[in-house]
């Protein structure tokens, strides 16, 4: 690996640091809160008797709301799936390019 190599990894690391550092030291005290709170307050306040079309699958299947772990853990798969497809198909490209060498 060059060095200007190493200096443009660097350059980035820092970057992404700064990014998710900077907001935690300007905002002191602000609430990060999820969107899903966000959006059913902006809806509470338009229309205070507004009720949900349907309710989840797994809320109806279990009948009763889920457990915050349980999401949680659902969302991780949900990811860890996503990731693993996405590693695989970058995989495929590198490795058809180095086929095609």
């Amino acid at each position: 690996m060059k060095s200007t190599d190493k200096k443009i990894i660097a350059v980035i690391l820092a970057a992404v640091v700064f990014l998710i550092v900077m907001p935690l030291l300007v905002l002191k005290g602000a609430e990060f809160g999820g969107s899903d709170d966000a959006g059913s307050q902006v809806v509470e306040a338009i229309d205070t008797e507004y009720e949900p079309w349907f309710t989840p699958v797994l809320e109806s299947i279990i009948g009763g709301e889920m457990p915050g772990e349980v999401e949680s853990l659902m969302f991780c798969i949900q990811t860890g799936i996503g990731v693993g497809i996405i590693a695989f198909l970058l995989g495929r490209f590198v490795e058809r390019k180095k086929w095609q060498s």
